[in-house]
């Protein structure tokens, strides 16, 4: 009996310390998964807890916590900045999705784009919408821009971001404009000589800039390859910087601007 009285009191502790152990597995499990968890500030409905959501989160930083009356009327925004920006994403997905059957070569270019058409599950689908989407996409942005124009949005102390907005309207022409090459087709072919031709005839460094976009004297595959990554990569990026720094200033300058 005293031999087996120890050998009780070890399983017990044994049994106490396995418990404990999954509780506090459990409690650590449970702090960091638990329902509610992405909220800090839990599921109290009042001002202050909606305002760190806002300031929390990455979504929701986008909106202001407070938004002026005039702001959301349609008829006097339009939607038209929340819509170029929608377009800018619906430009990104699908073109990802095209990314996935073209090469960027002279000898195969025409014929990936002609496979996507005709053999791809939704290919032809998937490249309208991303045609569609650039031609409305460059019209949004500029009737953004005319609306701001029009309703005064540019004057102090929001200068700083008009100068924002023309260089993303600048950058979307240019993103539109790259994207014409990439079919290598008759069209994107003669527009894109008559474009480099138009940039050959800047003063001072003229050339210089012609034969970088050209990757020679002529068009040719270097050509293809270079108007492809700055259409994928280099002018996305500096879109997406641009894009971020816009939505900071509206917040920083007070929101949207009030009618005249």
């Amino acid at each position: 009996m005293a031999k087996t009285a120890p050998r009780r009191s070890e399983q017990l502790s044994d049994k106490v310390g396995e418990l404990t152990s999954k509780l506090q597995d459990s409690q650590a499990w449970n702090s960091i998964f638990r329902p509610g968890s992405i909220f800090r500030k839990g599921y109290t409905d009042s001002p202050r807890n909606r305002s760190y959501v806002i300031m929390n989160s990455v979504l929701y930083h986008l909106h202001p916590v407070k938004v002026k009356r005039h702001a959301v009327k349609v008829s006097y925004t339009l939607c038209l900045g929340g819509l170029s920006f929608f377009l800018f994403i619906l430009e990104t997905v699908t073109g990802i999705f095209l990314m996935f059957f073209y090469r960027p070569t002279a000898a195969q270019a025409w014929d990936d784009i002609y496979t996507l058409q005709t053999a791809v599950a939704f290919g032809l689908l998937v490249r309208n919408m991303h045609r569609w989407g650039a031609h409305l996409m460059v019209l949004s942005v500029f009737l953004h821009m005319a609306r701001v124009f029009y309703h005064g949005a540019y004057k102090p102390p929001r200068e700083f971001n008009w100068v924002i907005g023309v260089m993303l309207l600048q950058l979307t022409l240019l993103l539109s404009f790259t994207g014409y090459l990439l079919p290598w087709d008759q069209l994107a072919l003669w527009a894109v000589t008559v474009g480099t031709n138009m940039m050959g005839y800047t003063p001072v460094f003229g050339s210089q800039v012609r034969f970088v976009l050209l990757g020679g004297f002529e068009i040719g595959s270097d050509t293809l390859l270079r108007w492809y990554v700055l259409h994928v990569l280099m002018l996305p990026f500096v879109i997406v910087i641009f894009m971020a720094v816009h939505f900071w200033r509206v917040r920083k300058d007070g929101g949207i601007s009030g009618p005249l």
